[in-house]
């Protein structure tokens, strides 16, 4: 037969483990599988809001800045935030007719040199058999190198939005701004196309098209110290690119625009 004393040292360990158990769990630290990278640091509703559970096939969509140039590895942003959105639990497929960089999953529909229409013209063949559900669409800075019609630049990059959208009924589109360029006249054309491009993309999102805008010209975005040469970022730009872009997903999903792909998407592994 147990003494008092040893019902009351029971009782006084049972009422500990009670007291301490909460701040075990609290400080409990989840295991990565071997070879797994740790992400940021997400919290529940930054999980959701960045699509959390929502099968995405990603198409990056532009011209050099998108296919990755004069980053080291050749993955420009693409990399950052196809593991960003891994890691908050999303299953990702980046999607295109071309591939660069030494990332899994490099697919992607960047063209070196080209302007918003021939950018347009590859979409036209690449978005009704790739279906994206998600388009990161930086196209224009040819445009204004080139000093090409910049005043009609909404016009043309309407086109190319509302065709991405009708190819790919189930798509959402990030447009972002150009990015800060070295070259006076350039970054003149560029600050007049941004200006457009916003517009254009609250005008589409006011009328109930899924479209996001991003500014990468802004002080989030690359700076004149984060381009490798005129015109294409270096590593820390593609960085800081590569988190605005995140942002937008995590708009978008807020906006409840992500929508599952019209078929369930491969994991990148090809």
């Amino acid at each position: 037969m147990a003494t008092p004393s040893v019902y009351t040292c029971q009782s006084s360990m049972l009422l500990l483990l009670l007291l301490v158990s909460p701040l075990i769990s609290a400080l409990a630290v989840p295991l990565l599988a071997p070879g797994a990278e740790a992400g940021p640091a997400l919290g529940n509703a930054e999980r959701r809001h960045a699509g959390y559970g929502v099968p995405l096939r990603i198409m990056p969509l532009g011209a050099s800045i998108t296919w990755g140039l004069e980053s080291t590895d050749g993955n420009g942003y693409r990399e950052a935030v196809r593991q960003r959105l891994v890691d908050g639990g999303n299953r990702v497929d980046m999607v295109g007719s071309r591939r660069h960089g030494k990332m899994r999953d490099n697919d992607n529909e960047g063209w070196p040199g080209f302007v918003v229409d021939e950018v347009y013209a590859k979409a036209n063949l690449s978005v009704p058999r790739l279906l994206p559900n998600l388009v990161l669409l930086n196209a224009g800075t040819n445009d204004c190198i080139q000093n090409l019609n910049v005043s009609g630049a909404a016009d043309r990059m309407r086109r190319l939005v509302l065709g991405v959208l009708s190819m790919s009924p189930r798509s959402t589109v990030v447009l972002s701004s150009l990015l800060v360029n070295k070259v006076a006249a350039t970054d003149r054309n560029v600050l007049l196309v941004n200006a457009q491009y916003q517009r254009l993309a609250a005008e589409l999102r006011s009328t109930g098209h899924p479209v996001v805008f991003v500014d990468m010209h802004g002080s989030n975005g690359p700076q004149l110290a984060d381009l490798a040469d005129d015109t294409h970022p270096d590593d820390k730009g593609y960085r800081k690119m590569a988190a605005i872009w995140y942002s937008g997903i995590a708009d978008a999903s807020r906006a409840g625009f992500l929508r599952a792909p019209e078929s369930v998407p491969g994991d990148g592994s090809k």
